[in-house]
Order: C-alpha cells, then sequence, then structure tokens
C-alpha cells in the first residue's frame, strides 16, 4: 500500500457563457446554501452587473472595497458576522475575489466568484493573494462553490487586462518545468495530471494568440475556459506549483522594488520568456512565448511594462530570496548570467 491520500477541493457549478450572469440565481439554488449571502465588490464592477446580481439575490447585503487589503478583508468579515451571512459572492476581478476568498476562509463558510474581467487564474484557484505595503501574502483558501463567467460583459473589460490574463496563463510553460526541477533535484511531490493540465492549457491560450482579439465575445470564451482550467490544476495538485514558478517570484520582486509596477499578469509574462531562456537556452521555448505575448499586445520587454532595466536585473538576481519555493533560480543568479538572459530575450 503507498499509503497516498489527497482531497480534491473544485467549484460544484461553472457557467460560462453569453449572458451567463443571468443564471446566477439557478447556479446558487442549486448550491443549496442557506442564509443571508453578502456580495463583495469594487465600485467599477457594481456600476456593471450590481444590479442584476441583487435582483436575483434580493436579500443580500452589499461591501464596497476599494483595493484587495486586510482592511477589506476585516470589513468583509464584519458585515457577513452583522447579517449572519451563509456565504459570500464576489464580483469583480482580483480585488473583490481574493478579499472575499479570504474572509470566506476565515468565517467558515462559501463563496461564489462572479468575474467581470479575465485577468488572473485566481477566479477558480485555491489561494488568495493580498498586498501588504511592498509585499504580497498568499494564503490557502477554498476555492469557489460556483463561478458564473458572463463572457458579454468580459468582452467589453479593459483590454489590458484581459492581456494580463492570458499572460498568466501562458506562465504556466515555466512554472511546471520549475516543479518538474523541484521534483528531479529536492523531491518535490509533483502530480503529473496537475502539470499536463497546466501545461495543456498555456498550449491552448498559444494556439489561440492569433484570434484572440479586443472586443470578440470568443476571445473572452477562450481566456475564461483556461483560466478555469488553470485553477483547477492547482486544486488537484494542492498547491499554486503548476502555475507559479519563477516567472512569480520575479514580478512579486517587482512589486517590491519597482516604482511603478505593471499589471501582475504583464509582469509574469515577461517572467516567463526569462525564466524559459534559463531552462533551455537558446533553443529554448522563449521565442514562443514572446511571440504569442505580442500577438496579443502584452508586453515582452521592461521599457514596455515600465520598469527599468536596473529594476528588472535586481528582480531576477533577488527573486530566489521571496519564498521558500525550489525553481530555475535556485539559490542566486548571478549577476553576469542575469544580464546574458535579459540581452538575448531582448527583455532589456
Amino acid at each position: 500500500m503507498s499509503g497516498k491520500s489527497t482531497w480534491i477541493k473544485l467549484p460544484r457549478n461553472v457557467v460560462v457563457g453569453h449572458g451567463a450572469l443571468e443564471s446566477l440565481g439557478d447556479a446558487v439554488e442549486e448550491l443549496y446554501l442557506s442564509g443571508r449571502p453578502v456580495i463583495v465588490t469594487s465600485p467599477t464592477p457594481d456600476e456593471i452587473a450590481g444590479a442584476d446580481v441583487r435582483r436575483q439575490l434580493p436579500d443580500a447585503a452589499t461591501v464596497t472595497i476599494e483595493t484587495a487589503s486586510f482592511e477589506a478583508v476585516e470589513k468583509t468579515i464584519e458585515t457577513a458576522e452583522a447579517v449572519d451571512a451563509g456565504y459570500l459572492l464576489a464580483l469583480g476581478g482580483g480585488k473583490p475575489i481574493d478579499s472575499a476568498k479570504m474572509a470566506a476562509d476565515h468565517l467558515g463558510v462559501g463563496f461564489v466568484a462572479v468575474p467581470t474581467v479575465a485577468s488572473h487564474d485566481g477566479i477558480v484557484s485555491g489561494r488568495s493573494s493580498i498586498p501588504e505595503g511592498n509585499t504580497r501574502h498568499s494564503v490557502a483558501a477554498d476555492p469557489p462553490l460556483a463561478v458564473v463567467a458572463d463572457t458579454g460583459i468580459i468582452a467589453n473589460a479593459p483590454w489590458a487586462l484581459t492581456t494580463a490574463g492570458c499572460a498568466d496563463i501562458i506562465s504556466n510553460y515555466t512554472a511546471v518545468q520549475d516543479w518538474q526541477l523541484a521534483r528531479r533535484l529536492k523531491d518535490v511531490r509533483y502530480s503529473e495530471y496537475a502539470g499536463a493540465l497546466s501545461e495543456m492549457t498555456a498550449e491552448m491560450l498559444v494556439g489561440n494568440a492569433d484570434s484572440i482579439k479586443p472586443g470578440l465575445e470568443e476571445s473572452a470564451w477562450v481566456v475564461v475556459k483556461a483560466l478555469v482550467s488553470s485553477g483547477v490544476a492547482m486544486s488537484i495538485a494542492g498547491s499554486s506549483r503548476p502555475a507559479s514558478g519563477a516567472e512569480h517570484l520575479i514580478s512579486h520582486q517587482l512589486d517590491r522594488i519597482a516604482p511603478d509596477p505593471a499589471h501582475h499578469g504583464h509582469q509574469v509574462g515577461v517572467g516567463a520568456i526569462v525564466t524559459e531562456y534559463l531552462h533551455s537556452g537558446e533553443g529554448g521555448r522563449w521565442s514562443t512565448i514572446r511571440d504569442a505575448l505580442q500577438s496579443i499586445d502584452a508586453p515582452t520587454t521592461a521599457e514596455e511594462l515600465g520598469v527599468s532595466a536596473d529594476d528588472m536585473l535586481r528582480a531576477l538576481t533577488s527573486a530566489h530570496e521571496i519564498r521558500d519555493r525550489y525553481t530555475i533560480l535556485g539559490d542566486g543568479v548571478s549577476k553576469e548570467a542575469a544580464e546574458e538572459a535579459l540581452v538575448y530575450t531582448d527583455v532589456v
């Protein structure tokens, strides 16, 4: 007997497509939840879809937050406790979803995700990421009980947010390579299924990159499905490993040191170009990643990120210090090796 066991938590209902928001009430009803819902949102998504959500959940209370923060999480918890909430509903992007996810975990209740943008793979993942000062806290939390993603709404979201979500998915290429490397060198537990699903999701985005265009609902459909698949891969793995490797460490370090960091997804996309070069050298897939990012108008250079060459170099040489997770960065990349990778890939 191997003694292996696992507990995989996944959404029970995933509703994606045109007009999907109209199915929210039915999707929630099928969960057989009790108690009053609390909607966690921010001003723009509330303006876009808040009325439609409240029409289907007329007894819901609402918490409006400006940023993802521990203060926002506390505000959500206080409101939920005051109305004896049975579950939370996150309406919007990363700010409401991460805040609601962490608050729901603290309260011991479930939550439903209603994304209005496709900017990152946290829609379905079992992790919540909250910034604090110049750092970011990532903690384990249950994934949503249901996801309702209306592609009509998401197709009209700012294009930069959609390309950030695409770049986040494309970076799964290098995240999986880092995970495989950690298995070989550090005996880190690896899931073949989660790794294959994550990599397939990245390939789906790269294969469709030429057809992903602003304002097209079909593009929103492809991106949302990819984000859901990436989140499922993390749930299967019980870890963010399938979608977070050295490229994410580089992004987190840029958040710390750059005066005006770019979107998270854009930073990990550029990070993936560099880390793919570190993995495979001149003949690796770094140019495939770069070309896919360029085709969707996502940044591929430090300049396009709005980050200086010096800050990019500092991030690459110090990102290994972010967390105890073995990646291609190992115990640190020398300044000379980092400069070579950045220059060869035209990142700087």
